[in-house]
């Protein structure tokens, strides 16, 4: 499979939120359209989505066996060939849903659902994560930037 060309129409946040693969690849590539948490934000805006290093088999197969019954029909990455330990693309948070109002498959009974649209996946760029929403280092988006200009 090749890789999309990405094309950032649209500046870079400055701010980052980590996700565990392989819900971090669902999110970029506009198949999730819910980020499930047990805390409510009021953030609102386009943030950078970076996806956990860490990984299981079992969570990876978890995931694909949910995507499949939601209804994907696309192609799904290998446990070995999702990228960790970075940003690998962008969204915007429109709203957070509270725990009781499920407009979504994705969104997990009992969890706030940070609902996303705008998604599209960047080249990864390699950076520890951190809890919650956070900012991401100016040399980060540094190297972001210049690996968008040279696709």
């Amino acid at each position: 499979m090749t890789k999309e060309r990405p094309i950032l129409t649209r500046p870079l946040p400055a701010k980052a939120l980590s996700i565990r693969q392989p819900w971090a690849f669902l999110i970029v590539h506009g198949h999730k359209d819910i980020e499930n948490r047990s805390w409510a934000t009021r953030f609102r805006g386009p943030l950078l989505i970076h996806a956990s290093k860490g990984m299981t088999r079992q969570e990876y197969d978890d995931c694909m066996g949910f995507a499949i019954r939601a209804g994907l029909r696309s192609y799904f990455p290998r446990f070995e060939d999702l990228e960790r330990g970075g940003i690998v693309g962008v969204a915007d948070v429109v709203a957070c849903l509270p725990s009781d109002c499920r407009t979504s498959v994705w969104h997990m009974e009992g969890q706030y659902g940070f609902a996303l649209r705008n998604a599209q996946p960047l080249p990864f760029t390699p950076m520890p994560g951190r809890l919650g929403f956070f900012d991401v280092p100016a040399d980060v988006l540094a190297a972001l930037t210049q690996h968008l200009e040279m696709v």
